[in-house]
């Protein structure tokens, strides 16, 4: 599924959202200054859950935050489980 989406990045609005099937999904971040994002929320609607949009945005997010050298705050729980998920991974494949 995540070829067919084109996430989009409002930087004005500190928001990366995607829309499918007329139901919009978004992860909304604060830049802090002194290179620092605090991502505090991800919303996906009831219709479009379970299909990994969550996921998609979180990545988006933390790569645009790791392209710009950008510490991330993970204040919302979705991202900050991602993020600990993510480490795992990365733990185990160097293993």
């Amino acid at each position: 599924m995540n070829d067919a989406l084109t996430i989009h990045h409002d930087q004005v609005g500190h928001q990366f959202e995607v829309k499918v099937d007329g139901h919009r999904a978004y992860l909304a971040y604060m830049d802090l200054g002194k290179q620092t994002l605090d991502i505090y929320r991800t919303f996906v609607p009831n219709a479009l859950r379970g299909r990994g949009i969550a996921a998609l945005l979180a990545q988006e997010a933390l790569d645009y935050a790791a392209r710009g050298g950008y510490t991330v705050i993970p204040s919302c729980s979705y991202v900050e489980r991602y993020m600990e998920r993510q480490q795992r991974k990365g733990i185990a494949a160097s293993e």
